[in-house]
């Protein structure tokens, strides 16, 4: 073959990839993109099929958490809109113990009572467990995930006919794909509600630092063992972090405009967040060093940082406050004032001879408000040996 036929050959070839990979991700885009007809009912129908089952496993939030019964009919009155027909808005509780909260379509949302006695009476922390659930049950999100769960289902069958002069079937989708198609639906939505649920809380007077605040205290709450997949149906608190970092601003600039003293709004001032990013060691000429670089919002005064050597990691107290360490060598401790725009914290480990972690296997860094209360924590990578 000539060198010109060569390079005429070549630059159809990338004509073909660039056809394809625009095919691709039109075929993508339309994918992700759900829509709920007009007559669509089968949410609502769940719903009241599901009802006498979920008030059975719950009882009214009222009695016990009156300051989540207040905030939650504060948040329904500010997003129901009065030209849509009404849900049936209740807030129950469930009895286990657990950190989750879930919503049924037709508007009764219910939190666990682990969840519950975290939030206690800060009506902040209430407004963003229950305006992300409103969020959801407003735009019929149960609706959307069965849709798309449907569509997969339905264009997993396609074929592939191997040597046809044209494009890959855009209707076929490998199960491997279908899940990760999937999980990115899932948490997309979950953002989704994020966002909207931000701007509801700013509107009904709770400021969006409270989402934050929440996210951080239910990162602490876990073990530390979780890790961002391709198939995860919610995202991990740190993409949160990364992709509500514009609707905080928003959101932020909405409260600010509905109510100039934070401190008469129905939430009050905002909490204090702490944001840090993950740790790192480094070995310098006479030391092992953990570096833990952070930014604080709303701060006035300081916060404390505890390097600490703990197996379970995370353990949590009705308000969050973190439980005694096992040893007397199982923390180290440093109060900063966390100015902006980003502070590290620095902990000198062992001398040169030695390594890190011979003595203590250091886990986790926490972050301490002046009271004693988790405002974030970061897990450590695993010091070299």
């Amino acid at each position: 073959m000539e060198a010109a036929e060569i390079k005429r050959a070549a630059f159809y070839l990338s004509v073909l990839i660039c056809i394809l990979w625009t095919v691709v991700a039109m075929c993508q885009q339309a994918r992700d993109s759900v829509e709920i007809p007009p007559r669509f009912q089968l949410d609502m129908q769940t719903a009241a099929r599901m009802r006498s089952q979920l008030l059975e496993q719950s009882e009214p939030a009222a009695e016990n958490y009156p300051t989540g019964s207040t905030v939650f009919a504060g948040l329904v009155a500010q997003a129901q809109p009065a030209s849509r027909p009404g849900f049936t808005w209740m807030l129950r509780i469930v009895e286990n113990d657990q950190f989750n909260a879930y919503s049924s379509p037709d508007g009764s949302i219910y939190v666990e009572s682990g969840l519950a006695e975290l939030a206690g009476t800060n009506p902040g922390l209430w407004s963003a467990i229950l305006s992300h659930e409103i969020a959801h049950v407003m735009r019929r999100d149960w609706a959307r995930r069965y849709l798309y769960e449907k569509r997969l289902e339905n264009t997993n069958g396609g074929d592939i006919v191997l040597g046809e002069a044209r494009a890959p079937a855009a209707s076929w989708t490998s199960p491997e794909t279908a899940s990760a198609d999937m999980g990115r639906f899932c948490r997309q939505m979950e953002l989704d509600a994020d966002r909207d649920g931000l701007m509801l809380m700013a509107r009904a007077g709770y400021h969006p630092d409270f989402a934050a605040a929440l996210h951080h205290l239910l990162n602490a709450e876990g073990d530390g063992s979780g890790s961002a997949s391709s198939t995860a149906m919610h995202p991990c608190w740190e993409e949160r972090d990364r992709a509500l970092g514009r609707a905080y601003v928003e959101a932020s600039i909405e409260f600010e405009h509905l109510w100039p003293d934070w401190f008469a709004s129905p939430g009050g001032n905002p909490p204090v967040v702490v944001f840090t990013d993950a740790p790192t060691v480094r070995k310098t000429a006479t030391e092992w060093q953990i570096l833990v670089p952070m930014h604080c919002e709303n701060l006035a005064g300081a916060v404390e940082v505890v390097l600490r050597a703990d197996s379970a990691r995370a353990d949590l107290g009705r308000q969050g406050q973190l439980h005694e360490a096992a040893g007397r060598d199982a923390e180290m401790r440093q109060v900063t004032g966390c100015m902006p725009p980003k502070t590290t914290v620095v902990f000198n480990l062992a001398a040169p001879g030695e390594k890190p972690g011979d003595a203590t296997r250091w886990t986790s860094v926490y972050v301490f408000d002046a009271w004693g209360s988790v405002l974030a924590r970061a897990d450590l990578p695993k010091l070299n040996r």
